[in-house]
């Protein structure tokens, strides 16, 4: 008989990227190799494996114990050999938070913020967030009163969150890294044209042996890119005949970056290109991709990265720094702060050997298959066997 899966998750809304693409991504994979899949969404758009339960209106926003009702009812009429949940429901079999623990999500949050004071202030006033302290308050009852829940972490990164807030015991956490669609086709004639609207924009000077960095991002201030501009302007200031280019993509609005680098005087080499549809194909135009970022469980736009054999700078606060290793396939700096340490790993990327040498790294060590969703899912489906064991011995 056919595994049958029920993936949870709040929204599916997959162009918006994220974990929304990701679990996108998962299902089509785990049908590919032949399980009957469904994703269970509160609000999202209906599709071969997606049932919304309760809006299709992305504006609106469903409360946890309103769509706990509503998959509550959809699973009494329906069977499911393993329920695979995004969000911290106690009735699932396997809980993987795409985003990490919501305790180190939002005390990363704050140590995003430069300013002491606003830092302490938003200490302070996490907790006045309902839905986010509902979450939190969730995902601790999951973790504490339910011992038959395995965790999968997307990093070991996630992996020790858990035991560090909520001291579980390791065998109860599932390893199982983060996985994108390595196979997507490249826009050849997109990114050709992308980079060469960029190269239209640079001064004269660089336009022979530029190396574009892609920073790509939805919250700019988390991801880190203040620190990464001011970087830049060491890079520079210490060779200014440095090749570097930075291009910015992502929602979030740019002014205040953009004052940034004209205050700096490096606004000739920074470019905000502002939301992209095809992130991939904008990858395939640029050299390097680059994220200091102050949180995140496994960066897709890495892995994605990597995928393509491009070389990349990423943090320790970063899940996917795991899946490359630092020096031969790109540079993880500690801190994102260490502003000194990003100018050094991106003046080392303006060495065109270095970056070759880099890429050459990356195919000969087979990584795209490493941070492939199909390396993901064979790894997941071991747990999902491991869980209908037990289920089973617990029914005999």
């Amino acid at each position: 008989m056919m595994l049958s899966v029920a993936i949870i998750i709040e929204r599916m809304f997959p162009a918006l990227g994220g974990a929304e693409r990701s679990i996108s991504e998962l299902a089509d994979e785990l049908a590919s190799q032949g399980i009957n899949v469904r994703i269970l969404a509160a609000a999202g758009q209906i599709s071969q494996y997606c049932s919304v339960l309760c809006t299709d209106d992305p504006r609106k926003r469903t409360s946890f114990h309103t769509f706990e009702k509503a998959l509550r009812q959809h699973l009494s009429q329906n069977r499911y050999d393993i329920i695979h949940s995004v969000l911290p429901f106690d009735f699932a079999d396997l809980y993987q938070p795409r985003g990490g623990s919501y305790k180190e999500a939002m005390l990363q949050n704050v140590a995003g913020y430069s300013c002491p004071c606003l830092r302490c202030w938003k200490r302070m006033t996490h907790f006045v967030n309902i839905r986010r302290t509902m979450l939190l308050q969730a995902e601790k009852r999951l973790c504490i009163k339910n011992d038959k829940i395995v965790i999968a972490a997307l990093s070991n990164y996630v992996k020790q969150q858990f035991i560090r807030h909520y001291h579980l015991p390791e065998e109860r956490i599932a390893l199982i890294g983060n996985g994108v669609n390595v196979n997507r086709i490249v826009n050849i004639q997109q990114a050709n044209a992308f980079r060469q609207d960029i190269f239209k924009r640079l001064p004269l000077s660089l336009r022979d042996n530029v190396v574009l960095f892609l920073f790509a991002a939805n919250n700019f201030r988390l991801k880190g890119l203040g620190e990464l501009i001011t970087a830049f302007a060491e890079a520079v200031g210490k060779r200014p005949s440095a090749p570097a280019a930075l291009v910015v993509i992502g929602k979030d609005n740019p002014d205040a970056y953009r004052q940034q680098a004209r205050a700096m005087g490096i606004e000739s080499r920074v470019f905000f290109c502002g939301p992209q549809e095809d992130v991939f194909s904008i990858l395939s135009a640029c050299d390097a991709a680059v994220l200091p970022t102050y949180y995140d469980p496994s960066s897709r736009f890495i892995l994605e990265a990597i995928s393509q054999a491009k070389p990349v700078i990423t943090s320790r606060f970063n899940g996917a720094a795991e899946q490359f290793q630092t020096g031969r396939h790109g540079i993880v700096i500690e801190r994102p702060t260490d502003t000194s340490a990003l100018a050094e790993a991106v003046l080392a990327m303006c060495n065109l050997k270095t970056t070759k040498t880099m890429t050459e790294a990356i195919l000969a060590d087979n990584l795209k298959e490493k941070v492939s969703i199909a390396r993901h899912v064979g790894q997941l489906r071991g747990v999902y066997d491991i869980i209908l064991a037990q289920k089973k011995g617990t029914a005999g």
